[in-house]
């Protein structure tokens, strides 16, 4: 699908959009790869880092509609990663939100149908599932606008889809460089926002890879959610630090104790299928019908029971704290595992 073809990555430079560059370019071989941001520092090192001669960097932000219309040109398939993703920070800066992951979304969007793009996949987080915070509510609006956007493409063949996952192991920003730099620092003890909280977990190469396979799944309108484990967030600490105690600090604004990634009031959209969920669209798209329940890899999906929720808390598989430090290991490296592979102890000399 990826071969001999022109793929955009928005938000390129950052944790995920890195993997998939690495991983496109390994696994496949595509005819170029662009790489779109607003942070030229980072494009530099990127460009340090990775020399294949099919990479091309390309500064811009995806507020700007009229940069997209020119990076776009020529471009096959568009990974929407860009967003301002840091929870407290979108609180305190409500508007720049706004204008990055709502305004921005809708500006690929444009950028796709006028160029003739054949698909996008944009990212979401689990946040934007019954969001309280800001950022999870611009997440929400951005994955509307995917969604009915394959209701504004005329007669043109271009699909629009979205990933919806939870938190990324050991990515920029997340909780376990956090905790790293505290334990390297020597801390007593270990800030714990809550001692009930839990998250749902997935390595970076999960995520890619999830990416990569439901281009091939998509027949659009779809947000795709993998069945993923849970971590509660003592365990990741006495995972990282078995010695250490725990200093309760207190939720941050707005933060959820549990995360939710398919909300009991779409349970009647919801389709589950062997290693994931997909919301179906709310909506009917102008003069096409899709029969979801059957992906565009033959995979059949079953509706799930009303009020069936997929909730970090209630979720029926949790990590070991020996199966955390596996998984914190593993996050360092492009290993695409199971949680069979966990079970069947095939890391154990990590």
């Amino acid at each position: 699908m990826f071969d001999n073809s022109s793929i955009l990555i928005t938000g390129g430079t950052g944790s995920f959009g890195k993997k998939y560059v690495e991983t496109l370019l390994s696994r496949y071989n595509p005819e170029r790869v662009v790489v779109f941001s607003r942070d030229e520092q980072k494009h530099f090192l990127m460009g340090q880092e990775f020399t294949d001669p099919r990479l091309r960097f390309f500064v811009g932000d995806v507020r700007d509609r009229e940069r997209l219309m020119y990076a776009f040109k020529g471009v096959d398939y568009v990974i929407h990663a860009a967003a301002m993703k840091h929870v407290p920070l979108a609180e305190y800066n409500p508007t720049e939100c706004i204008k990055t992951n709502i305004h921005g979304a809708e500006n690929v969007i444009a950028a796709a149908i006028e160029n003739k793009v054949k698909a996008v996949m944009a990212l979401s987080t689990d946040k934007a599932a019954n969001p309280i915070n800001l950022y999870g509510a611009t997440k929400l609006a951005s994955d509307k606008l995917f969604v009915a956007a394959n209701n504004i493409v005329g007669s043109q063949d271009i699909r629009f889809g979205v990933v919806r996952y939870g938190n990324v192991c050991a990515s920029a920003g997340s909780v376990v460089p956090f905790f790293e730099r505290q334990i390297a620092a020597g801390v007593k003890k270990l800030p714990i926002t809550h001692q009930d909280m839990t998250r749902f977990w997935i390595t970076l190469q999960q995520g890619v890879d999830f990416v990569l396979k439901n281009f091939q799944r998509m027949n659009g309108g779809e947000i795709f959610v993998p069945k993923i484990p849970s971590v509660r967030i003592t365990d990741l600490a006495r995972a990282m630090a078995p010695d250490l105690e725990h200093e309760d600090v207190g939720i941050r604004p707005g933060e959820k104790l549990h995360e939710i990634m398919c909300p009991a009031d779409d349970s009647h959209l919801t389709l589950e299928f062997d290693d994931h969920f997909v919301l179906t669209p709310s909506i009917t798209f102008q003069g096409v019908r899709h029969d979801y329940v059957t992906n565009a890899l033959g995979e059949t999906g079953k509706p799930v029971k009303i009020g069936h929720e997929y909730n970090s808390g209630t979720n029926d598989r949790f990590l070991t704290p020996e199966e955390i430090q596996i998984f914190n290991k593993l996050a360092r490296t492009s290993v695409s595992f199971t949680m069979q592979d966990i079970e069947a102890n095939k890391f154990a000399d990590l």
